[in-house]
């Protein structure tokens, strides 16, 4: 009997932590259904009557995901640090490599393509700028992230690294992704939040002033396609024919679904609107779930990322909880730009759902943060068990 009280009382976290690699598993499973779901029918119209196509290539970067996710898991988090600054330089090589031998898609040069297989080295930069920007938070201490300098010297690897995706591969919605990811992290470090605030205003009153300035020159012509965008966002109508296609065509597959969907399959906007396997994926599951199966994705998204908050809240070290914190931005932030920007929100921007919308290198680069996630959640597993038996 008395051999069993230990058992009995297990850490109740890592009991817990399984429900963190169930949500990730069924949004993994569910993505894949969907995403055969939605590109069947584009799948056999683009490749010789293959409707499985875009399926297959994601399931080999989902094993490949899953297998590296394993490995990282049993890998101390902490080890990370070290590699930080060579997986940081790495993905910069990988990005500037697209200048020379990129594969151009829909107009976008951003892609490496390796026997057949295409990466975006966009989403190796991701995972690197976490690990490098929580190493640099965790030398310049909390007290002295107060400072001017100790404030904004976490931020630049981040914004070395928007610059380059910016200029070097036209990836707007990346380098603001990166960027928050870095300020998603010096938030959790930093003891006060006044200077946030500040910044908050500066950025909406900036986007605000932005916003205003293109309808005013609007008339005038010579506007970029970032700028064209916001046009699109405002009153996308108006360009039904052209740049806001997509956008509509997105709104009528969300508005046709009601509460309850066409049905697994169904959806008719599917063969319609264009990179609907991607970027607009959510679409077609308004259209096809409804109203309802939104609104159950969108939990599942809240539940993954408390699940996330209370690994960083229970992780034994700053790194551990840092490395986390950029994970919950990274998803948190991709997760609501893509809702955002299928629902006419925000302007359009290329932004792919987490674990969801096709994208092998990104599903890969996804579960590998949460394969760390996974190995910092078993070393605060293990310290509480130490704890107990000391106790």
């Amino acid at each position: 009997m008395g051999a069993s009280v230990p058992d009995q009382k297990k850490s109740r976290f890592e009991l817990e932590d399984y429900s963190l690699l169930f949500i990730v598993l069924f949004l993994v499973a569910f993505g894949l259904v969907l995403l055969y779901s939605t590109s069947s029918y584009v799948s056999a119209a683009e490749h010789e009557g293959d409707s499985t196509y875009y399926l297959m290539r994601q399931l080999m970067f989902t094993g490949a995901g899953l297998l590296l996710m394993t490995i990282i898991v049993f890998i101390p988090h902490r080890l990370w640090r070290f590699f930080s600054v060579p997986a940081y330089l790495g993905s910069i090589g990988l990005i500037l490599l697209v200048l020379k031998f990129g594969k151009t898609v829909n107009g976008a040069k951003r892609w490496l393509e390796i026997k057949g297989f295409s990466m975006q080295p966009s989403e190796a930069a991701k995972v690197a700028v976490i690990i490098l920007t929580a190493f640099l938070i965790e030398i310049i201490g909390r007290r002295r992230l107060q400072s001017f300098l100790g404030f904004f010297l976490p931020l630049v690897p981040a914004s070395v690294m928007a610059v380059i995706l910016w200029k070097i591969t036209n990836n707007m919605s990346s380098a603001l992704i990166v960027l928050a990811i870095a300020f998603g992290m010096l938030f959790v470090a930093c003891p006060g939040y006044k200077r946030f605030i500040v910044l908050a205003v500066m950025g909406v009153a900036g986007c605000v002033a932005g916003v205003f300035y293109i309808v005013r020159i609007a008339d005038q012509g010579g506007l970029g396609f970032r700028e064209s965008r916001v046009l699109v966002w405002l009153d996308p109508q108006s360009y039904a024919g052209d740049t806001g296609f997509q956008t509509l065509q997105a709104l009528y597959a969300i508005g046709s679904g009601g509460l309850f969907g066409k049905g697994l399959g169904q959806s008719m906007q599917k063969n319609i609107v264009p990179e609907v396997q991607n970027d607009m994926i959510f679409s077609i599951i308004c259209e096809e779930l409804g109203l309802f199966g939104a609104i159950g994705i969108m939990l599942l998204f809240i539940l993954l990322i408390w699940r996330l908050i209370l690994v960083a809240g229970n992780a034994q070290d700053l790194y551990g909880a840092l490395v986390v914190s950029g994970v919950i931005a990274h998803i948190a932030v991709q997760s609501i730009l893509n809702i955002a920007v299928v629902t006419n929100t925000v302007p359009n921007t290329g932004v792919t759902l987490p674990f969801i919308s096709y994208g092998g290198s990104s599903l890969f680069f996804l579960l590998a943060e949460i394969g760390i996630v996974l190995s910092v959640a078993r070393t605060s597993s293990r310290a509480q068990e130490q704890e107990k038996i000391k106790t």
